[in-house]
């Protein structure tokens, strides 16, 4: 069961004599790199976005049943070859309807092509880490969370 999100207030403005309060995004990180996940959470946390951590693919799904996501991002080198891509099929299955990303810190490395990784990998979003670039991986965030809030606007329209 899927619990409401609650309202998380960042900060409290006046806007013609009332108060408004400001939702942040929610992002679930599911990353079995403690390190990588922690470095991730703290510049997203920085940002302004409320962020999750799961070691396993497992407690991302536990944590997916649990509460509402804008975003999940999954590592690509997880547990198993399966698993990041695996929370993020998950993901989409749920009534809210996160956008959802592979992440990986080696492919900045090489940049190396996905044409090796299997199909179901090749076909999702692809966020590249690194520390040297902060600005991109907000950018990547930032995107990812508009592109889910431009489709629930469009699929609201048709209604």
């Amino acid at each position: 069961m899927v619990t409401a999100t609650p309202e998380i207030p960042v900060r409290e403005a006046s806007l013609a004599g009332r108060a408004e309060t400001q939702k942040v995004a929610r992002v679930l990180l599911a990353d079995s790199d403690l390190a990588s996940r922690l470095a991730v959470k703290s510049i997203l946390t920085a940002a302004g976005y409320a962020v999750s951590g799961a070691a396993t693919s497992a407690e991302a799904i536990g944590k997916l049943d649990e509460s509402e996501y804008q975003l999940v991002l999954a590592d690509l080198r997880a547990e198993s070859e399966d698993a990041g891509p695996g929370v993020l099929a998950y993901a989409r299955q749920k009534e809210f309807r996160p956008a959802t990303a592979l992440m990986s810190a080696d492919l900045l490395e090489t940049d190396a092509p996905l044409s090796d990784a299997p199909a179901q990998v090749r076909e999702e979003s692809l966020v590249k880490m690194s520390n040297e670039d902060v600005s991109y991986l907000l950018d990547r965030v930032a995107g990812l969370i508009g592109e889910r809030a431009d489709r629930r606007m469009r699929k609201s329209r048709l209604r």
